[in-house]
């Protein structure tokens, strides 16, 4: 019931997104870098809101499951006051350093790409899309709390009405269809900018036509008062899931460089491998942050036992699951990379990395259950170091070696990087056992 609409939300995004990444292609590629571009920065804005209101979300879910309705309004206040804080100095970055952050990724001549006409598209799509991050930032803020209190069908919903908006909106404005005017890349953004609307009005609306069953909605905003006591907790508990989101994709973005010495063909395979792996994944991190909810609110309600059995049963679930993808990736590994218009060679590389991954796809799973089982605690300390501290002194330096000092075939190197992980699984699972993490943060505000 938690698990299936944020899958089914979050693959809807994932696959409209490649949707709008083909259509602005189809006007010229320096159309097709801009946003890409621009997507790459406000990529980072989005982990800034995840990260942010993670915090928090540890309490509300807590909150929840201990009948502290107060308790899960101030949680929600609080990520209103760092979304509204991470939005505003989103905003000013964005706007004021548009021309250097633009420029970080037109470095290099081509004889291909007109790297002035690629900012002049970026820029116009920039100043349009900053539009639409206040409606961006407020729907997490309603999102995330009705997760955490067990509704995920009403954001499941909205998503699905934003996606299917921007997608025919995208139609019509970028390629001037049914009496609009073509407005091209401009139009791509405004599209996505109603959308962002639409789905939080669609999501604000029914979330208070339903206020007697999400309590938390009476008076939420008749006061922005959030008890010291609960807001520096609040923080403390957040900052090390802030910092984590950021070092965990500078991670990805090395070992990717890492892999791409290789050549380029690596670097083609990789990125056919993560395309469709990325449309699967959605399913273990919607168990995940399942897991974290359903144990989070047996931790706030005071019982341990129920979230022991609930945080292995569920890991078992997880890993069986995950062998089903693993079953539909490499049963598809060989046919899908014939889609893309490439050599063979990239071809069959991509085929080999998607069978790794599968293969791999139970360990993923098991990771992220282990990882927001400890952190429904609130333990996110011990989750910092778990996810991104092992991987900066474990499996980047281990990535760098493999690639630079061997000669070892890039597949057997992909291989070994990741099958680390599964030294994270016992890490995790003796922690588990341990009961470090079990831990009712709500107790202390009843």
């Amino acid at each position: 019931m938690l698990a299936v609409p944020i899958m089914i939300q979050n693959g809807i995004t994932n696959a409209v997104g490649l949707v709008d990444h083909v259509m602005v292609g189809s006007l010229t590629t320096e159309a097709m870098t801009a946003v890409s571009i621009i997507g790459q920065l406000l990529f980072v804005y989005t982990l800034a809101i995840f990260g942010g209101i993670s915090g928090p979300g540890i309490y509300a879910a807590q909150f929840y499951g201990n009948g502290n309705t107060e308790g899960v309004r101030a949680a929600t206040r609080m990520k209103a006051f760092i979304c509204v804080l991470c939005t505003v100095v989103g905003i000013l970055i964005l706007i004021f350093g548009e021309n250097f952050l633009v420029g970080l990724y037109l470095h290099g001549e081509s004889a291909d790409i007109d790297s002035a006409l690629t900012l002049k598209y970026a820029k116009s799509y920039l100043h349009i899309m900053v539009l639409g991050l206040p409606a961006l930032a407020v729907t997490q803020v309603y999102s995330s709390t009705l997760r955490e209190t067990g509704d995920s069908i009403k954001p499941m919903v909205a998503g699905v009405v934003s996606v299917c908006t921007d997608v025919i909106l995208n139609y019509m404005l970028i390629y001037g269809k049914f009496g609009c005017p073509r407005l091209e890349v401009k139009g791509a953004a405004v599209a996505t900018v109603i959308a962002r609307y639409v789905e939080l009005f669609v999501l604000v609306v029914w979330a208070h036509l339903r206020v007697k069953k999400h309590e938390f909605l009476k008076g939420l905003w008749s006061t922005i008062a959030i008890p010291s006591g609960i807001r520096g907790k609040m923080i403390i508990k957040g900052l090390p899931i802030f910092t984590n989101e950021f070092l965990w994709a500078a991670g990805i973005a090395v070992l990717t460089q890492c892999y791409s010495i290789r050549g380029l063909e690596v670097v083609a395979g990789i990125n056919i491998s993560n395309v469709i792996c990325n449309l699967l994944n959605v399913v273990f991190v919607a168990l995940g942050q399942s897991v974290g909810i359903l144990v989070g609110q047996s931790l706030g309600a005071g019982e341990f036992e129920r979230a022991k059995k609930e945080s292995v049963w569920l890991t078992y679930f997880s890993f069986v699951v995950c062998l089903g993808l693993t079953a539909i990736l490499v049963a598809i590994s060989g046919t899908f990379p014939k889609v893309y218009d490439t050599t063979d060679e990239v071809r069959s590389l991509a085929s080999r990395f998607i069978v790794v991954s599968a293969l791999f796809f139970p360990v993923q799973g098991v990771l992220n259950t282990l990882y927001f089982t400890i952190r429904s605690g609130g333990k996110t300390l011990i989750t910092f170091v778990f996810d991104s501290v092992f991987s900066w002194t474990v499996t980047v330096p281990l990535a760098v070696v493999l690639c630079f000092v061997t000669s070892l075939p890039i597949i057997v190197i992909f291989f070994i990087v990741q099958a680390v992980d599964i030294v994270k699984i016992i890490i995790g699972a003796m922690m588990i056992k341990k009961g470090i993490w079990i831990s009712n943060i709500a107790k202390e505000f009843e």
